[in-house]
């Protein structure tokens, strides 16, 4: 009877123990996700609470911060928009990586950067507007692939790692430029992309160049990292996956706000939460000055160049408002057609070809337009900027074949994207849920932004029709005392002339037939 009563103890000890151990990490959890969402809200709310939500967001501020989302086509507006439209004088310095310099400096009145938009922080917000283009998540996916593979490609013109470091940091000894490796979010995928590539060259045997595995571009498995791999490594669910809403709510590892890392790791680990981050994105995006869309290329640009170019002209002096040259020149058929996969300018130079791409580029983003900045029009704006993107479109693409024959096989283009598993894609989504939603609001904003445009085209004809009606008016008026009897009588008189005349054709006619 002791022995049992002594097992039956024992075996209720033991299941005491089973359950408390299978309830802890329930109560763990369910702790965890509270703390979550305490952190998460307290952010939301903080966010609510500061921002200004008056005046109007269609006014160009005293200063502009274009936030450049990565891989979205925003360098070209910076070389073939912006740098059209302000002085060097007008620019603050140049850097992509935690910009350092005075904003309260009267001539700087242009910021282009990947910072997030907790560098907002950073500038006089009631005296910014903020603008932004937004990409399809998924092809932003890509492209941001394609890209850390190109740049890390340029790197196995060296024998190994050790080498293409020391390289690299004698360049950035000498050059005062900005190099890719110490841009936001590249200085991070670059290394990873750039190692990894050193590791497969190394596996496979240094001769060795063709790959032997080539289901398509994006799985050549001996020379690169396979999209698939890419897309679920740690690094890509930090840096990439809902980047653009992370980066619009200022929520990126490389934020100004100190609770940053806890907000986004709350929200990767419980996704429910993240619908209180899409919110501050999505208000932020309905106050931005412009939202534009990579996919819309043309429609946006005409946009741009309308809704912001028009005011920076207007405020500088030099606008020349021209209806007539409203509307984007078609005389460059590839132009209207630019694949959006813009260069990072400004790269690490590490091959002649590199230099002679650099320097040309260069040479192409630093021509001025021909009229002058104080003749400048909305259309010959669009002139310039069509111009100006047919030769970054060219550099770029001659770039961009250089790089990628150190990579056998990785021949991307999007006939390839197409040869990529409905899986991967369907993951991609998935993973990129907060982007995709946030790139359905922006589309209705972009939606708006076009109305409006139309709208205010219609209301400036309407003016530019008005001063000829008002003088013929005044015309009359000054040679004849504009009474109210008088009006009617000038009325009655014009309007009998005008029937005795018909009166008089048409009895003219009647006689005519009765000769005939």
């Amino acid at each position: 009877m002791a022995r049992r009563l002594r097992f039956g103890g024992l075996a209720l000890a033991l299941a005491l123990l089973v359950v408390s151990v299978n309830l802890l990490p329930v109560a763990s959890s369910d702790g965890d996700y509270a703390r979550c969402e305490g952190v998460v809200k307290g952010w939301a709310g903080s966010v609510a609470g500061s921002e200004d939500k008056d005046g109007d967001k269609l006014s160009l501020r005293d200063l502009l911060f274009f936030l450049h989302i990565p891989r979205t086509g925003g360098r070209t507006y910076f070389h073939c928009f912006l740098k059209k439209l302000y002085t060097n004088a007008e620019e603050c310095p140049r850097s992509y990586d935690k910009l350092r310099f005075d904003p309260s400096h009267p001539d700087c009145k242009l910021v282009v950067s990947h910072d997030d938009y907790s560098f907002m922080s950073k500038l006089p917000s009631e005296r910014t507007s903020v603008v932004t283009i937004l990409r399809n998540p998924v092809d932003r996916v890509f492209s941001t692939y394609e890209f850390s593979v190109e740049v890390a490609a340029r790197f196995l013109v060296h024998p190994n790692l050790t080498s293409a470091k020391l390289m690299t940091s004698r360049v950035l000894t000498k050059s005062r430029a900005v190099s890719t490796l110490d841009i936001w979010p590249w200085k991070y995928l670059v290394p990873w992309m750039r190692e990894d590539l050193f590791g497969r060259r190394d596996a496979r045997g240094i001769d060795k160049v063709r790959s032997s595995h080539r289901i398509n571009a994006y799985d050549v498995e001996d020379m690169v990292m396979p999209l698939h791999q890419y897309i679920n490594d740690p690094v890509a669910h930090e840096i990439i996956h809902n980047g653009a809403t992370f980066q619009i709510t200022g929520l990126t590892n490389n934020s100004y706000f100190s609770g940053a890392h806890e907000v986004r790791h709350c929200v990767r680990k419980h996704p429910d939460l993240g619908h209180f981050v899409l919110q501050v994105a999505k208000s932020r995006l309905d106050r931005m000055l412009y939202v534009g869309l990579t996919e819309d290329h043309e429609e946006s640009a005409r946009l741009f160049a309308h809704m912001v170019g028009a005011q920076v002209l207007s405020q500088s002096g030099a606008l020349n408002l021209d209806i007539k040259d409203n509307q984007p020149s078609r005389n460059d058929s590839h132009s209207s057609t630019l694949d959006p996969e813009d260069e990072e300018t400004n790269e690490h130079l590490n091959s002649t070809h590199g230099l002679q791409n650099n320097r040309a580029l260069n040479t192409a983003d630093t021509v001025k337009d021909d009229h002058g900045k104080g003749n400048l029009t909305v259309g010959k704006l669009m002139e310039a900027y069509e111009g100006c993107i047919s030769k970054l479109r060219k550099s770029q693409s001659n770039r961009r074949k250089i790089s990628l024959r150190k990579v056998e096989g990785a021949n991307f283009s999007k006939e390839a994207r197409r040869q990529v598993p409905e899986a991967v894609l369907e993951q991609i989504i998935s993973l990129n849920s907060l982007d995709m939603e946030l790139y359905e609001h922006a589309k209705k904003i972009f939606t708006q932004e076009h109305l409006m445009l139309k709208s205010q085209q219609s209301t400036v004809m309407q003016h530019k029709q008005l001063p000829d009606q008002k003088g013929w008016i005044e015309m009359v008026c000054s040679s004849w005392s504009c009474s109210p009897w008088k009006v009617v009588l000038f009325g009655l008189g014009v309007t009998i002339t005008i029937a005795l005349v018909i009166l008089a054709l048409t009895t003219r006619r009647r006689t005519f037939k009765l000769k005939v």
